[in-house]
């Protein structure tokens, strides 16, 4: 391994890894830091249903594997490794993880986000299992059975109407008596008959056995207790960048994503975003994927401009 790479990439999901396939596809040396395992977030889904290509659909593991192994056909190299630094003005950006020093002139940021918890007891013990965070990655899963959707934004609206496409019932529960969401969405809330609202209130424990059978619910003006069953429930209440390292060094956005445009470019010369971790509309792993491709196209002209 070597201690300068013309693209360093943070991050071993689907963006990153694309990223490093095009990379040293056109020539480039490629690292890829990525502290547990090819896949990120995605190696955590036991079935992949909306990636091309794969038509009886994946699992989650095996995509981030495969993209890992068609990046290392072209001489990309994998570390496995913590990141706890970074230091990105000048030509060279520098890179500390807990396995030592590295050095990139470009740098492929694909961090990622992890969906916001609803901190309950036992709740990363159920996902997979009934608790899920992604309406359009695992609605499929709940076809004609009971959900229940937590949240009162844009997302949890959105997930709500989608899921109620498929589902037998569902449930949107927000703590409030009004939902934060767009306007926009409240003829399509009403025209929904199997969705109910469940105003004022909070989820307080997850039902289960194997998996989710159902949820307590408590009034938040009145303290009454309720629980509703279901098969699955969907957590919609935001999700967490992981810019932490970027703070003070990079252009964030109010909920702390990395500012970054369609050419994934951030703030800083020579240092791109991708996927999730990145300001943008729509959070999927063909989104991811795409950025990743776009990202090392404008590495490899920023390189060729710093040699002109």
């Amino acid at each position: 391994m070597k201690k300068q790479y013309d693209m360093l990439v943070i991050g071993g999901g689907p963006g990153g890894y694309t990223a490093a396939l095009y990379g040293a596809r056109a020539g480039l040396s490629v690292l890829v830091i990525e502290k547990l395992s090819a896949g990120g977030q995605m190696a955590t889904t036991e079935q992949v249903d909306n990636y091309p290509g794969f038509d009886e659909g994946i699992d989650g593991f095996e995509l981030g594997e495969r993209m890992q192994r068609a990046a290392e056909r072209f001489g990309a190299e994998s570390l496995n490794a913590t990141v706890t630094a970074v230091r990105l003005d000048g030509a060279v950006k520098r890179v500390e993880t807990d396995e030592g020093a590295l050095e990139g002139s470009t740098l492929v940021i694909a961090t990622g986000a992890s969906p916001r918890e609803l901190g309950l007891p036992e709740e990363r013990a159920l996902r997979s299992r009934g608790m899920a965070y992604c309406a359009a990655c695992d609605g499929m899963f709940y076809k004609d059975k009971t959900v229940v959707v937590v949240g009162g934004g844009n997302t949890a609206v959105g997930d709500a109407l989608l899921l109620a496409k498929l589902c037998r019932k569902v449930y949107l529960v927000h703590r409030r008596d009004a939902l934060r969401a767009s306007r926009i969405y409240d003829k399509a809330l009403r025209e929904a008959e199997n969705l109910e609202m469940v105003w004022n209130s909070r989820v307080t424990a997850l039902l289960h056995d194997e998996r989710v059978t159902g949820v307590r619910l408590e009034n938040v003006k009145t303290g009454e207790t309720s629980e509703i069953a279901c098969d699955g429930v969907f957590a919609a209440v935001g999700r967490v960048p992981d810019t932490a390292l970027f703070t003070g060094q990079l252009a964030l956005d109010a909920q702390g994503y990395i500012e970054a445009d369609e050419t994934t470019k951030t703030s800083v010369p020579g240092v791109f975003a991708v996927g999730d971790v990145r300001s943008k509309p729509v959070r999927q792993i063909v989104t991811a994927a795409s950025d990743g491709a776009v990202a090392a196209f404008f590495a490899e002209q920023y390189l060729a401009e710093q040699q002109d």
